[in-house]
């Protein structure tokens, strides 16, 4: 038989640094390099393709480069290009390739968040409500804002990190912000604060990272401006922490909000306020430190498993 290479399919405009991460990971655990191809070869409009080969796997084409592969890694797709990247998925899907990232519609609950909050108010995920406005009135944003108390976040329907989101407290700040979303011509949800502060004012979540139902690594992130997103990207804090270190209950809703969207790789933002809340699900959580033995390297071996 003809030797496969593995395939790792990122977008090589990332900046985040997972597709160099997730090579020492493949490295590691199987000895070779991995073959990166740029996953924007794959996005609708480019040239990629996906191909059966005679042997049981795929020929990719991307290119100048043909690889014959039966397993596929996909990271660091960004919220944006996701929908233009879905029939690769499909495809990869349909010809039986070994990845965990072919699944178009657990991204797509994942990405837009008015399907993510509906996915979780039907699975009884615990969750905060909330209000996608879509080119409102300003009369539906002051409903809203009122309904929701007056002090809420609000943040694109499809986002990345911190990007875009905005806490509101005054409805002069909410009217600049409707502006903001209006001239990018962006939906956007609305949700009420939950007072996730510590003791000494500062604001905090966690990040649980899910892989198969099991929790792989937890993280708290501390924001100093409690008016900013609890993301590194915006200044937080990151600080690893124990299983046993996160507060009860907090676990198990990390593990079904990744069922609800039917991911099988997911980092779940949670905070134990409110009886504990998830605030949404990321597809391609941020490595970060000891990122390679936590995440990485369990999920290379899930893809060799299958």
């Amino acid at each position: 038989m003809p030797r496969r290479d593995l395939v790792l399919l990122t977008d090589h405009s990332s900046t985040e640094g997972g597709r160099q991460v997730l090579a020492a990971a493949v490295r590691t655990l199987t000895g070779r390099e991995p073959v990166q191809l740029d996953a924007r070869h794959f996005m609708a409009g480019g040239s990629g393709r996906i191909e059966p080969d005679d042997t049981g796997g795929i020929r990719l084409v991307a290119g100048d480069r043909a690889v014959t592969a039966d397993t596929v890694i996909v990271y660091e797709i960004p919220p944006h290009r996701r929908h233009a990247f879905a029939d690769c998925q499909r495809q990869l899907r349909g010809h039986g390739v070994r990845s965990l990232g072919s699944d178009a519609e657990a991204w797509r609950a994942a990405t837009e968040k008015d399907v993510m909050v509906a996915r979780f108010g039907r699975d009884g995920v615990p969750h905060l409500p909330g209000i996608v406005l879509s080119r409102p009135s300003p009369e539906a944003v002051a409903e809203a804002f009122a309904e929701l108390g007056g002090d809420v976040w609000v943040r694109p329907r499809v986002g990345a990190g911190g990007d875009d989101v905005f806490r509101v407290t005054t409805r002069c700040r909410l009217a600049a912000v409707a502006r903001h979303y209006a001239r990018a011509g962006t939906d956007w949800l609305i949700a009420r604060d939950v007072r996730n502060f510590l003791p000494d004012g500062r604001r905090y979540q966690y990040r649980v990272v899910v892989l198969r139902g099991c929790v792989v690594r937890v993280v708290e992130l501390v924001q100093t401006d409690p008016d900013a997103p609890c993301d590194e990207s915006r200044g937080a804090v990151p600080r690893l922490l124990d299983y046993n270190e996160l507060p009860d209950g907090l676990a198990e809703s990390a593990v079904a909000a990744a069922a609800s969207l039917g991911l099988d790789l997911a980092g779940v933002d949670l905070a134990a306020e409110s009886g504990g809340v998830v605030f949404e699900a990321d597809v391609h959580p941020a490595f970060g430190r000891r990122g390679l033995e936590q995440v990485a390297l369990p999920y290379v071996a899930a893809h060799l498993a299958e």
